[in-house]
């Protein structure tokens, strides 16, 4: 009995050091935190700080266990060795994705009530005789912005949309949600808060093994293009834009990158558009260059 209870403890002991070990290699070293922080602004302008020190070890976990790694370090000698191989899978598994339809449905009741109608009314016909609408879901995550666009836009314009030219662009740096978005496949519970109109309207619901799945009508699908873009990088597309939405993103960048992203937000803005941000977000210097006309809404002159 005493020779078992030795191996007992001895099986605890060897156990507990290899605990030990895992927690230890499993630690985010301040060195690691550091280079992370630097690779992530390098590659996006996103600035991470301590406040987001435990959702990057959450992330970072689940990425050394799919690349069968041992520790954070080795991640980040793999970052050195094999960055650009590495970049886009890193970006996608690490940037936040929150969204829902009609997320601070105030824009697009502003959309509805007030610009729609007043475009409607003012637009001129382009070279084509039709009228030209463009408008950029610049941070679109996984669709739900660009298709609530699509559906604001096809209530107000209703009879008069074989008169309207109607285009949106959705963009955003991580190629698997845009992937998603494109797809338009949703689970049912994220539709419950939409009027059920717009629901008999805009989405089917899947039938037998999918019946708690909806997708988006292809008359949605069909006016949004999207297309993966770091907004730090070059912009191929020429606008001018009629609204740009830039929602919830410009908070992952210091003032600096902020402003500069403004202001080429400003040059593809159409005279009169308008810019949405999110509902934390300001303009900061580059206010005097918009008037506001709702709550974050700003209006290039």
């Amino acid at each position: 009995m005493t020779e078992l209870r030795r191996n007992t403890n001895h099986m605890q002991g060897h156990l507990q050091d290899r605990r030990a070990n895992r927690d230890q290699a499993m630690q985010l070293s301040q060195g690691d935190f550091k280079f992370i922080c630097q690779f992530v602004y390098n590659n996006t302008g996103i600035v991470l700080n301590d406040s987001k020190r435990e959702m990057l070890y959450r992330r970072l976990t689940r990425i050394i266990r799919e690349r069968n790694l041992n520790t954070f370090s080795e991640y980040c000698q793999l970052l050195r060795d094999q960055g650009e191989q590495e970049k886009d899978y890193f970006i996608n598994s690490i940037t936040t994705n929150l969204t829902s339809f009609f997320r601070e449905n105030h824009h697009f009741e502003y959309l509805t009530n007030e610009e729609l109608p007043a475009l409607m009314k003012n637009k001129a016909a382009g070279a084509s005789g039709k009228k030209v609408l463009r408008i950029w879901s610049s941070a679109s995550s996984t669709g739900e912005e660009p298709y609530s666009i699509a559906i604001t836009i096809l209530e107000a314009l209703k009879n008069e949309l074989a008169r309207w030219d109607v285009k949106i662009l959705a963009t955003d740096i991580d190629s698997n949600v845009l992937a998603k978005g494109k797809v338009g496949i949703y689970d049912l519970n994220r539709i419950e808060e939409i009027p059920k109109k717009l629901k008999q309207n805009y989405f089917f619901q899947g039938r037998g093994q999918n019946s708690e799945s909806v997708k988006v009508h292809d008359k949605l699908k069909n006016m949004i293009t999207f297309k993966q873009l770091n907004l730090l990088h070059e912009w191929p597309m020429q606008g001018p834009f009629d609204a740009i939405f830039c929602r919830n993103v410009i908070i992952y960048f210091d003032k600096k990158t902020q402003q500069e992203l403004f202001s080429r937000y400003y040059e593809m803005l159409a005279p009169g558009g308008l810019l949405f941000l999110g509902h934390s977000e300001n303009l900061g210097n580059y206010q005097q260059y918009f008037s506001s006309v709702g709550r974050t809404i700003f209006r290039k002159p």
